[in-house]
């Protein structure tokens, strides 16, 4: 097995990446940076492209959830091809376009349409460039991430999302709920890193990664990282859904990992349960685990925190960032070189 390079070291130390971004949040003149563009007056509409479509994803359910106001996300290839139907009222929305590089030419061009239509946007990025430089309402953040794949970019980019949904919606709890997330997390890598990387040594040839409701973005975003890191075929669909057709993949190297929202853990660990009774091996990742979660679960990674699920939607990505890089290694692979792909997408 390779060694393990940039992309783990950097997914390790995510909960010090989080502490300095919310520092600068806190910072953060929020008036001044949206003014006007508040949920009860405008639809937020988060847009990205791969990973930061995920990230748009999760976005979105938080500002819907936290403000009580819908927000949607979007490819960023569904406002360039068919801009009448991704975008019928431009006039009732504030888009946010997310690229960590800010070099994304599908971004760009995004960020191009919406100026020549006079629709204002704010820009999420981290390391700036063109698309910072497309719009006077700007959050970078400090994060500077070598990796290929998308890790602490992804969940300090979703932080700051949630931050600012919070802010607008005056819930200060939840603001602390966000402060404690890296003394949550920092504490659980070093056990359930090594078991993620022991359970990586198996040889699956399906894997499916499954989630309700908020979780289910991040679901999204864990099935991509196995892709990515391991280049193996991962799908991703919410939990009772798949027992609608999907469930016909299951055998004996069939991996299934259940991301079991404390909520909706009872119906969620049925579905658990039976994937495994039908041959799968499967990974629970939750909160607090009861009792049916320890028996559907062949690897359990129980946060057992006193935060919420919407406050815990980082914490659940991070093993699968783990699991991702660590299967890659176990096939021989470079999680930091994967096959195809580049830092950038651009054309």
């Amino acid at each position: 097995m390779k060694t393990a390079g940039k992309t783990v070291q950097e997914i390790y130390g995510q909960p010090e990446v989080w502490a300095a971004c919310l520092k600068l949040l806190q910072n953060l003149d929020l008036d001044t940076l949206v003014e006007e563009y508040t949920p009860d007056r405008m639809q937020w509409v988060f847009v990205g492209c791969g990973t930061s479509y995920y990230l748009a994803q999760a976005a979105a359910a938080s500002f819907t959830l936290l403000t009580g106001r819908l927000a949607r996300a979007l490819p960023a290839s569904e406002i360039l091809l068919y801009p009448e139907l991704s975008l019928p009222s431009p006039e009732e929305v504030f888009p946010v376009l997310i690229s960590r590089s800010g070099h994304t030419s599908e971004i760009l061009a995004v960020a191009e349409a919406l100026r020549q239509r006079k629709i204002e946007f704010l820009a999420l990025t981290c390391d700036g460039n063109e698309l910072a430089e497309s719009t006077s309402r700007v959050l970078q953040l400090p994060v500077k991430e070598e990796s290929t794949v998308m890790t602490a970019s992804f969940t300090s980019m979703l932080l700051a999302m949630q931050f600012v949904a919070a802010k607008f919606a005056g819930n200060t709890g939840f603001l602390a709920e966000l402060g404690q997330l890296s003394s949550t997390i920092e504490p659980l890598l070093a056990t359930y890193g090594r078991q993620l990387e022991d359970f990586a040594q198996q040889p699956f040839e399906d894997v499916a990664v499954l989630a309700q409701g908020a979780l289910y973005p991040i679901a999204s975003e864990v099935a991509l990282k196995v892709m990515e890191s391991s280049s193996s075929y991962a799908q991703f669909f919410h939990t009772l859904e798949f027992r609608h057709g999907p469930k016909s993949i299951i055998h004996d190297r069939t991996l299934v990992i259940g991301l079991i929202a404390d909520e909706s853990a009872e119906q969620e660990v049925k579905v658990l349960r039976e994937m495994k009774e039908l041959g799968a091996s499967t990974i629970a990742i939750v909160n607090h685990a009861t009792s049916g979660v320890r028996e559907a679960a062949d690897l359990l990674v129980e946060l057992n925190s006193p935060l919420s699920t919407l406050g815990l939607l980082i914490a659940y990505v991070v093993w699968g960032q783990l699991f991702g890089s660590y299967v890659g290694l176990a096939k021989g692979l470079n999680p930091d070189e994967p096959l195809n792909l580049t830092r950038v997408v651009t054309f």
